[in-house]
C-alpha cells in the first residue's frame, strides 16, 4: 500500500460526509504546537518502509516546552514556501522536499500552495527528535486550516506518514506507540498512558548542534540489512515494553531509567555491529557516558539516553537536580510533568 493509499483510507469518513471538499482549506491560516519526544524504549527498524510501519512498538516521554511550532498560510505562488527559525529554506534542500511529498498527500491537482513557518526551539537532525515533532505538529496545522476535526488516532497515524517518531509527538507525557500487524498500518498508531511523574526530570546534553552525518531513515535499514545482532532486538524490545510497564505503575525510578540506558546502548550496539559500522559516538559522548557511571557508582541517581545522534539525554529526579546540574553546568534541564 501506497502512502496516498493510506491517506484515503483514513479519510474515507470525511469524505462521505464532506466529499472533495476535505482536500480544500477552509480557513486562511493554520497553527500548531507538537512536543519533541524522546524515546525511552526505542522504534529501530521498519517491517514497511513507505508507511513507516515499526518493527517493534516504543515508548517515549514528551518534552513539554521543547518542540516545534508550524504556522500554516495560503501562499499565491506556484510552490510551497518553507522557513525555519525566520530562515527561507532552498527548494532543493531534502528538508524541504520531504514536507512537499508530504503536502502532495493531500493536494488534488495541486490546486493550493502554503508558506511553512517552522520555529523550532530544539536543534535539527542532531538526534533530539525534530522531525517528529515537526511532523507532528505539521498535521495539527493542516488540521487547523482545513477544518478536518480528525481524531487523535487519526492525527497519529497521518503524522507517521512524515516520520515514524512523529506518531508519539502529539501529546505529553508517557505516549505509547504500538507496532501493529495490519499490512495497511491502521492499527499502527500511538496514545497517551494515563500516568504521571511528577519528580521526573530529562536534560538535553548537546555535544554537537551539527546536523547528524547519517539519517535515522538509512541507518536504520542499513541495521537490519547486515547487522548480526538485529535479530535480537525485537526480543529485547518485547522484554523492555514488560519492564516499563511495571515500572511506571511502580513508579520505580532506578527499573524506570536503567531500561531505558539498557535499551539505548543494545540498540547503538546493533548498529556498530553493521557493515558498514554506524557510529553516533563523539569522544564527548563517550566522556559524558562515562561520567555518569562514575557519578552513579559515587551513588548518584542518574542515567542516561541516546538516540541517533551523538547528543545524550540526561533522567533523574529532582533531589538530585543541583547535583546533576553541577556535574553538567550546560545540561538543558526540562521537567518532564508540568503542574
Amino acid at each position: 500500500m501506497k502512502k496516498f493509499d493510506a491517506v484515503q483510507l483514513i479519510f474515507q469518513p470525511l469524505l462521505q460526509q464532506k466529499g472533495d471538499s476535505v482536500w480544500q482549506p477552509q480557513r486562511e491560516k493554520g497553527l500548531a504546537f507538537a512536543p519533541t519526544n524522546i524515546a525511552l524504549c526505542k522504534y529501530w527498524g521498519k517491517r514497511d518502509e513507505e508507511l513507516n510501519l515499526p518493527m517493534t512498538s516504543s515508548l517515549s516521554v514528551a518534552l513539554p516546552e521543547k518542540g516545534s511550532m508550524t504556522h500554516l498560510s495560503l501562499h499565491n505562488k506556484n510552490e510551497d514556501v518553507v522557513v525555519l527559525n525566520g530562515e527561507a529554506l532552498s527548494p532543493d534542500s531534502q528538508f524541504v522536499k520531504r514536507i512537499k511529498a508530504y503536502l502532495d498527500l493531500f493536494r488534488q491537482e495541486n490546486t493550493w500552495h502554503l508558506l511553512i513557518d517552522i520555529q523550532l526551539n530544539i536543534p535539527v537532525a542532531a538526534g533530539v527528535a525534530s522531525s517528529a515533532c515537526g511532523f507532528a505538529s505539521l498535521i495539527s496545522a493542516l488540521n487547523d486550516m482545513f477544518v478536518w476535526q480528525l481524531s487523535m488516532r487519526d492525527l497519529s497515524l497521518l503524522a507517521r506518514l512524515g516520520s515514524g517518531s512523529a506518531a508519539r509527538s502529539l501529546w505529553t507525557g508517557f505516549v505509547e506507540w504500538h507496532a501493529g500487524v495490519q499490512s495497511d498500518g491502521m492499527d499502527s498508531y500511538a496514545e497517551p498512558l494515563k500516568m504521571e511523574w511528577s519528580d521526573l526530570y530529562m536534560g538535553i546534553l548537546l555535544v554537537t548542534r551539527e546536523e547528524k552525518s547519517i539519517s535515522s531513515r538509512e541507518a536504520m535499514q542499513r541495521t537490519i540489512d547486515s547487522s548480526v545482532l538485529y535479530a535480537n532486538w525485537p526480543r529485547k524490545v518485547a522484554r523492555d515494553m514488560v519492564i516499563f510497564r511495571q515500572a511506571l505503575q511502580a513508579k520505580n525510578f532506578s527499573l524506570l531509567a536503567g531500561t531505558a540506558e539498557s535499551n539505548a546502548l543494545t540498540m547503538h550496539a546493533t548498529m556498530l555491529s553493521c557493515w558498514p559500522p554506524i557510529c553516533y559516538f563523539m569522544p564527548e559522548t563517550i566522556a559524558a557516558m562515562q561520567r555518569v557511571w562514575q557519578l552513579r557508582r559515587d551513588g548518584l541517581e542518574l542515567y542516561f539516553t541516546q538516540d541517533a545522534g551523538p547528543n545524550l539525554k540526561l533522567i533523574f529526579t529532582g533531589k538530585n537536580k543541583d547535583k546533576v546540574v553541577e556535574a553538567f553546568p550546560d545540561l538543558d534541564v526540562v521537567k518532564l510533568f508540568v503542574e
